[in-house]
């Protein structure tokens, strides 16, 4: 059975997108990008349609659909807008990746190749649990969150919406991040943060207001 889907965004993330969707069993991928230079050279066999602009117009077309921008803001505004024009807006988990029977995800959540979503975690809408993340037991990533590669968090997180959690960083268990927190490559974070903040160090520790 043919399954298809339309990507928003084909930068570097965007493309990761189609190649976990490619990977799941869609066989039909395109995408729409205002810069119809974004991603040139790297996104064969998928073709750009056209802008953004061209979203609303397509839902009988192509009825599932994807935001796939890095910026939590953009994307967030981006999955609401699908679900404003009435598209589909499914999850996709790489085959590699290990979510468990127990856990939750809302809708248009990536989770990328080797990922681990232990049991009882619930991963809210449009986030993204990126490659080789690791999300352990009973674990809560808010609205728009990205946690990126190679983040460990521990037992009963809480991490809020739209927060940035960087590359190779560290959470101990039971701690709460709050909303639109950043927290910076390779942190440890051993105490519960305040949102709006980014946090970078051994131990994190706040560096300037996120926005």
């Amino acid at each position: 059975m043919s399954r298809s889907l339309l990507i928003l965004g084909s930068g570097g993330h965007g493309r990761v997108v189609a190649d976990v969707a490619r990977a799941s069993g869609y066989t039909t991928i395109a995408f729409l990008d205002d810069d119809p230079q974004s991603g040139v050279g790297n996104r064969a066999p998928f073709s750009v349609l056209g802008p953004m602009a061209m979203l609303e117009e397509l839902v009988q077309v192509w009825p599932a659909a994807m935001a796939a921008i890095g910026n939590n803001l953009k994307r967030l505004e981006l999955f609401e807008r699908l679900r404003h024009a009435g598209y589909e807006t499914p999850s996709v988990a790489h085959p590699s990746a290990v979510v468990s029977h127990s856990a939750s995800m809302g809708a248009g959540v990536l989770v990328a190749p080797g990922a681990v979503i232990n049991a009882g975690a619930h991963i809210f809408d449009a986030a993204i649990i990126n490659t080789g993340a690791r999300i352990d037991h009973d674990c809560t990533i808010g609205v728009a969150s990205h946690i990126a590669p190679g983040a460990t968090l521990s037992g009963n997180v809480s991490v809020g919406a739209r927060s940035w959690l960087g590359t190779g960083c560290s959470v101990r268990q039971g701690v709460k991040i709050g909303d639109d927190a950043v927290i910076g490559v390779g942190a440890a974070v051993v105490t519960d943060l305040p949102g709006d903040m980014v946090y970078v160090g051994v131990p994190a520790r706040p560096l300037r207001y996120s926005r």
